[in-house]
């Protein structure tokens, strides 16, 4: 016969959600990219620069982050993404500092300074900058065309 269908073989603990794992379960490498907002190839790039982040890998190559190496992601990615530092400058903190320091950056215990000299992402700050006066000069344009659309509205209404 089967299982009556009120087993507890079947029925999940009250309030456990399918597909939410405990704090101390290991990650795959698309839970870690969809965590942190990080695309997994960024991920395995990071891998490469950073051998403090090391995930387990098993059969076939599939890495398996533990909750330590999500911290370390988040703390480089703060570095890197959040205050601007370069992968040379991340290494240095990671040496000068620990990893230990880095995965409490991540978890949002700690606090690091912004980057200076050779540390800062020279080209990422003044990409932005000349985004930020790309985008500035076409609001300038929209503004002037919203203006000359309301002067066209307004002699619509006076000529009818």
């Amino acid at each position: 016969m089967g299982l009556p269908l009120e087993s507890p073989a079947l029925v999940s603990p009250a309030g456990d959600e399918r597909g939410e794992k405990s704090p101390g379960a290991f990650r795959t490498i698309t839970e870690v990219s969809e965590e942190l907002g990080v695309p997994q190839h960024v991920l395995r790039f990071w891998e490469s620069r950073f051998s403090q982040i090391k995930p387990t890998k098993r059969a076939g190559g599939r890495r398996y982050y533990r909750p330590e190496d999500v911290d370390l992601i988040r703390g480089v990615s703060c570095l890197l993404r959040g205050k601007g530092y370069t992968i040379r400058g991340a290494q240095r903190v990671l040496k000068e500092n620990s990893v230990r320091f880095v995965q409490a950056l991540g978890r949002g215990e700690a606090e690091v300074g912004a980057p200076t000299g050779i540390d800062r992402d020279e080209e990422s700050v003044e990409a932005a900058a000349s985004d930020r006066r790309a985008l500035e000069g076409a609001l300038a344009e929209l503004r002037a065309c919203r203006a000359l659309l309301a002067g066209l509205d307004e002699a619509d209404h006076e000529a009818a």
